[in-house]
Order: C-alpha cells, then sequence, then structure tokens
C-alpha cells in the first residue's frame, strides 16, 4: 500500500514539474530551450537582448525578440513561457498597442 501512495505522489510530482513555468527573465538557454517552440536560435536572441535590460512585458519581448509575435507569443505562453511571472493575454497587449492608422 505504501508504496502505491509513493508511486502516486512521484507521478504527481513529475506531472506538476513537466508543466513549472519558465520566466524569461530569469531562465538560462537550457531552460528556455526546453519551452516547445524555442530553439537555440531564439533563445540566444533572447538572452542577447535580455543582457541588455530586462524585459518589463510581453510587448516588451515581443518588440525586441525576432521571431516572437503574437502567434509565437500564444503559443509559448501555453507551453509555459511567462514574462515576470504573467502569462501572455493577447488583449492587454492590443490595447496597449493600437493599430496604426493608414
Amino acid at each position: 500500500m505504501f508504496k502505491k501512495l509513493l508511486c502516486v505522489l512521484v507521478m504527481l510530482f513529475a506531472t506538476t514539474a513537466a508543466f513549472a513555468a519558465v520566466d524569461v527573465n530569469k531562465a538560462d538557454q537550457a531552460a528556455l530551450e526546453s519551452v516547445k517552440g524555442i530553439g537555440t536560435k531564439v533563445s540566444v536572441r533572447i538572452l542577447d537582448e535580455r543582457k541588455k535590460s530586462s524585459f518589463k512585458d510581453w510587448a516588451d519581448l515581443m518588440s525586441r525578440v525576432k521571431g516572437i509575435k503574437e502567434g509565437a507569443a500564444t503559443k509559448l505562453s501555453k507551453e509555459g513561457l511567462t514574462v515576470n511571472g504573467a502569462s501572455f493575454e493577447a488583449a492587454a497587449v492590443a490595447a496597449k498597442n493600437p493599430a496604426k492608422k493608414k
């Protein structure tokens, strides 16, 4: 009985750890690349920009890192990427960056 309980607890812990958030301002290259959708090139771009200054929010990340726009941000957020602990919300970014008029 004890072995079964221990096994269940280990499986629950492993599941929780698999969905742990990766904060773009704190993660190293390996942690960034553990997020599905981030490869070597994007992780290097993130780290290079982060050396200049931390990312304030998702809009800041998307404006500074080539290859991360609204669609990619949505997918990366679903995979566990956060900026300062916040997941991506497209509506909030759109409100901060209203469409330019022609």
